[in-house]
């Protein structure tokens, strides 16, 4: 890691207070070894006065335990403990005065009053010369961690993680097999760059990773250093950035400087998008002379490594598309890996890594889930896994149970629910109808996605919701199965009409979809050969990877519009006739379904067909009987 020059404000705050607290302490100690000798003092000032000749009798009859002379003052202490005092002549000695008899057991001292009064007299000035020290001191030791902050500026904000540190390695990845094997041969180039370079291989300069958020970029840039063992250099791109110019430029050189002097190691720039836009103020972003000397200096960097020097820079983007061509060309980046969104088995392989450090009772079935999550991402798994366990947690339980995963999923997906929600009679049977159109429609179109569960309790912005997942992943899909979709999407509304004969809001989200799909039939798909032959209407903007279009750019003439919009007013409507069929043709299923689910709320599959098939309805109602 980055080593910190300067102190964050609460740590100036203790250190201040650490020397306040020394101070205190000082004037304590000085205050409470004095003590006793002011104590003493007032004895002696108070004590009476007698002639010097009394005490020199005392002195002889041995009835002092002590005489203590200061100056021209002479105190004596008495067996009883009791002071007196007296005076005698500037010159006199205690020869003199007869106070000298060895055999005399009255201790005889002399205190030379001028050196404790000078002490006296200058302890002020004593504490206050150290006080003055010592804020000099630390006055001064500011100043030079405020140069030295002010120096280390353009230093590398990189955080370094020791070979020893970093134990990902890629058992710890799961579901990205492909980009595993790509980055296979970057740890062996760490390990063995003899084996390349004595055939006259050159170690390949830095590795792109590309995907969606959450696919695991981060885990596998860390997972190659662990199966390397070599040092690891974390920074993100924005971090190179400042306001002050040439900052970024600066901290690519450190950065790079470091990494020579550690080599073998791995330098992972994070989100590097956001220092390696195409320049030229063209395209995304616009210019920026700070950010374009700082990618210049990256491109420098990466050009000008040795031949022997084993650095290799991997970096993450799921922006790939407004990168700098400089920055990808070969011999920078050369390669670039892929890292898609995982599939069945990956997904099940992803559920099985996070549910190492938890505890899961043996029925838990992470296939099931696997089959639940079409299109999550290894983050959003995570998320699921983690989920489940705090709603285990919460429940009281000791084990994650079947039942915690698939709340999770539904509350990943769609949101916690609401039961809070209140709806009115009308509303509830509303939405049990509009699900239940759904399903039924759904179930009955023989390319739609198999019937998952149907549920009325409020989730979201969902008063309700019906579930419709794949058997296995699909890469390709056909007209009819979007034919089948739009059909599934307008059973809601048909049910509406059915039998309230009016509409609601409900089903504006259906709408918007179904419209999105034939309008895609039309203008990408190539599906109506008839009016608009095989041509893909509209340039789209925007990243595959980031799942977001920025917007279309037309490119069609008023005529070819007024045809797209024909063509997708005559799919919706056929299809919406379709449902309102298939619903009137099942009328008794459809009241039957939601009598249920108005009583149950949350609807499986196999209870769906049980009232659908009317086989196991028959029998409960014989029994009833």
């Amino acid at each position: 890691m980055a080593q910190q020059n300067f102190l964050p404000p609460r740590n100036r705050q203790n250190q201040m207070f650490s020397v306040l607290l020394l101070v205190f302490l000082v004037l304590s100690s000085v205050y409470y070894m004095t003590a006793p000798q002011r104590s003493e003092d007032e004895k002696l000032s108070t004590a009476p006065v007698v002639p010097i000749s009394e005490i020199t009798h005392g002195y002889e009859k041995r009835s002092f335990e002590n005489i203590l002379i200061r100056g021209s003052t002479v105190f004596a202490k008495n067996l009883s403990g009791s002071y007196v005092q007296s005076y005698k002549e500037f010159g006199d000695s205690i020869t003199a005065l007869g106070w000298n008899d060895p055999k005399n057991p009255t201790v005889v001292t002399i205190d030379n009053i001028e050196v404790k009064n000078f002490f006296k007299a200058h302890l002020g000035d004593f504490i206050f010369l150290i006080l003055l020290i010592g804020i000099g001191m630390w006055v001064f030791r500011s100043l030079a961690r405020s140069q030295s902050t002010a120096l280390s500026f353009g230093k590398s904000r990189a955080r370094i993680a020791d070979a020893k540190e970093v134990k990902t390695t890629f058992k710890d990845v799961a579901g990205c097999d492909e980009a595993k094997n790509d980055l296979k041969e970057i740890v062996d180039f760490l390990k063995n760059p003899k084996k390349y370079t004595t055939i006259g291989a050159k170690i390949p300069r830095g590795a792109l990773l590309v995907g969606a958020p959450g696919t695991g970029k981060t885990l596998l840039a860390r997972a190659v250093a662990g199966e390397a063992g070599v040092p690891f250099f974390s920074i993100s791109g924005s971090e190179f950035v400042e306001m002050f110019v040439g900052v970024g430029a600066s901290r690519v050189r450190d950065l790079f400087l470091r990494a020579k002097r550690n080599a073998p190691c791995i330098i992972f720039i994070d989100e590097i998008d956001a220092v390696g836009r195409q320049r030229g103020g063209a395209g995304f972003g616009g210019g920026h002379d700070e950010r374009e000397q700082t990618l210049n200096q990256i491109l420098t960097e990466m050009d000008g490594f040795e031949k022997d020097t084993n650095v290799i820079v991997m970096a993450a983007t799921n922006r790939p598309d407004v990168l700098d061509s400089a920055l990808l060309r070969p011999g920078r980046f050369d390669r670039r890996v892929f890292i898609d969104k995982p599939d069945l088995i990956a997904r099940k392989q992803i559920l099985e890594v996070h549910a190492r450090n938890k505890k899961m009772a043996k029925e838990c079935d992470l296939e099931v889930i696997a089959k639940q999550t079409v299109g999550m991402a290894g983050a959003d798994l995570e998320n699921t896994m983690n989920e489940a366990a705090i709603n285990a947690a919460r429940r009281g339980a000791k084990t994650i149970q079947q039942i915690d995963l698939v709340e999770s999923v539904e509350k990943v997906t769609l949101g916690s629910q609401k039961r809070s929600r209140k709806l009115s009679d009308k509303e509830k049977s509303i939405t049990a109808y509009h699900e239940v159109g759904h399903a039924i429609v759904g179930h009955l179109c023989p390319e739609s996605d198999p019937l998952h569960k149907i549920s009325i309790v409020s989730r979201g912005f969902a008063l309700g919701v019906t579930w419709f997942l794949p058997k296995e992943d699909q890469y390709t899909t056909t007209k009819q199965k979007f034919l089948d979709e739009i059909c599934g999407l307008l059973g809601g509304r048909a049910a509406e009409e059915i039998i309230f004969n009016e509409i609601t809001t409900g089903a504006s989200n259906d709408i918007e979809k179904a419209s999105a799909i034939a309008r895609n039939m039309a203008t990408r798909y190539g599906m109506d050969e008839e009016e608009l032959g095989l041509v893909a209407y509209g340039e789209r903007q925007g990243s595959a990877y980031i799942g977001v279009d920025l917007g279309t750019t037309r490119n069609y003439s008023e005529d070819i519009a007024k045809k797209i919009d024909q063509f997708t007013m005559r799919i919706i409507a056929k299809e919406y006739v379709r449902a309102k069929e298939l619903l009137v043709e099942h009328r008794q299923k459809l009241d039957e379904l939601v009598v249920k689910l108005l009583e149950i709320e949350t609807m499986s599959f196999d209870e769906f067909l049980e009232i659908f098939d009317g086989k196991k309805i028959e029998k409960k109602r014989e029994k009833a009987v």
